[in-house]
């Protein structure tokens, strides 16, 4: 069975269970609550949040590594790497607005006793906030958990490592090593969620009941049509105003790769695939599809950054709290920072979820009432990710035409 499939058998288990020990025997719920549910949820969470300080470092300071080859920082790396940032922000300011507007964890009567919110009661001035980025010591901003210091941490050396080059491979090889090892143990976590999600929805649904069900039914409608509306209005745009060209031929050429993608919910896994589709189908050149395709499986993640949007503003308002403006922001910088080092594999959206609710102090278990619904999101999402890479290369083909020459081609 796939993990997809035990994902999915978790979750109808553990709302089933949860439900009919709420509605037959309290008593008994609240035994197996104590013995069963909420240790293999805990535990769950407590591996997802034991990877992301290691992952959040290695994988930003390899990706700006990336960014930083010489090689490709000219025309079309500036403009692929402004569209990406420029759509990632457009994608979760779509999200932040629609949980905004529907509020879906509002009224969902979660029983949320003993959670514990950190974040700020008022908003911090933002000359404060911005000069508070820079760690004066990177080792207690890992310690603490201090995710926006950790990604500055992360840029630095990336530039560094660039800048030294041939100096440094060693060490760039061990960051490449180092990723390696985590991205192992991303899907050695991700065989547990099955388990965490049976525990964790356990939980949610004997101890809210009916309420929580319609709240994370209407996260997932909200998330769905944030994506719908970011591919429609974001990539359509860019096909039929940057590039010139049909969406609706731009979707029947590129629809091969999204069906991967969707299947796989893997950008880097679907790479391939997709560069075929759009040298072949959409008459992308290879130089440029080899160069902005794998560039956006590293970096251009908007349908990760929509779940994540979403997801935080659901989970504080599950929790009863009102994000300020200054926090809203730092959700919005800290998501498409994090988009930069999203490895392109199952999961990982995820712990860079546990990351985004970090910093602003909210409390990382929110993610179990998300956690059985987000393998089908996260198929989804996956193939909103490789489509908007695929939109950025036709734009750019399309922009450099009339400075192709065969030493670009």
């Amino acid at each position: 069975m796939s993990l997809t499939k035990k994902i999915l058998l978790g979750l109808g288990l553990g709302a089933i269970v949860g439900l009919i020990l709420n509605l037959t025997s309290p008593t008994i719920f609240e035994y197996a609550n104590n013995w069963v549910f909420v240790p293999l949820g805990q535990i769950f969470l407590g591996l997802i949040k034991m990877l992301v300080v290691p992952i959040v470092l290695v994988s930003i300071t390899l990706g700006v590594a990336g960014l930083g080859d010489p090689k490709k920082l000219g025309r079309i790396g500036a403009k692929t790497i402004t569209y990406f940032i420029a759509t990632t922000t457009i994608a979760i300011t779509i999200a932040i607005a629609l949980a905004s507007i529907f509020k879906p964890g509002s009224g969902g009567g979660f029983n949320t006793e003993g959670a514990t919110y950190e974040g700020a009661t008022s908003a911090p001035p933002f000359m404060e906030t911005l000069i508070g980025i820079i760690p004066t010591n990177p080792f207690t901003a890992m310690n603490d958990a201090n995710m926006l210091q950790i990604i500055a941490f992360s840029i630095f050396i990336g530039l560094a490592l660039t800048v030294l080059g041939e100096k440094t491979k060693g060490i760039l090889n061990l960051f490449e090593q180092a990723n390696e090892i985590l991205m192992y143990l991303v899907h050695l976590v991700m065989r547990t969620a099955p388990y965490g999600t049976f525990g964790l929805i356990a939980t949610a649904i004997g101890g809210q009941g009916y309420a929580a069900i319609k709240a994370m039914i209407g996260y997932f409608l909200i998330v769905l049509a944030a994506l719908l509306i970011h591919a429609v209005i974001t990539y359509g745009g860019t096909v039929a105003l940057l590039a010139k060209r049909n969406p609706i031929e731009f979707v029947k050429g590129f629809a091969p790769a999204m069906t991967v993608a969707f299947s796989s919910s893997s950008s880097s896994a679907t790479l391939p695939i997709s560069m075929e589709m759009a040298q072949n189908n959409l008459k992308v050149p290879k130089s440029i599809s080899s160069f902005v395709q794998p560039l956006g499986a590293t970096i251009n993640m908007d349908g990760t950054a929509i779940m994540q949007g979403v997801a935080t503003i659901f989970i504080a308002q599950v929790y009863g709290y009102d994000l300020t403006f200054s926090q809203i922001l730092i959700v919005i910088l800290t998501a498409v920072l994090a988009s930069i080092g999203t490895a392109g594999v199952p999961g990982v959206g995820l712990i860079m979820l546990a990351m985004v609710l970090q910093s602003v102090g909210l409390p990382p278990e929110g993610i179990g009432l998300i956690i059985g619904i987000d393998r089908l999101l996260d198929m989804t999402r996956t193939a909103i990710n490789i489509t908007g890479d695929a939109a950025c290369a036709v734009y750019v083909a399309e922009s450099e035409k009339k400075h192709m020459d065969e030493a670009t081609v």
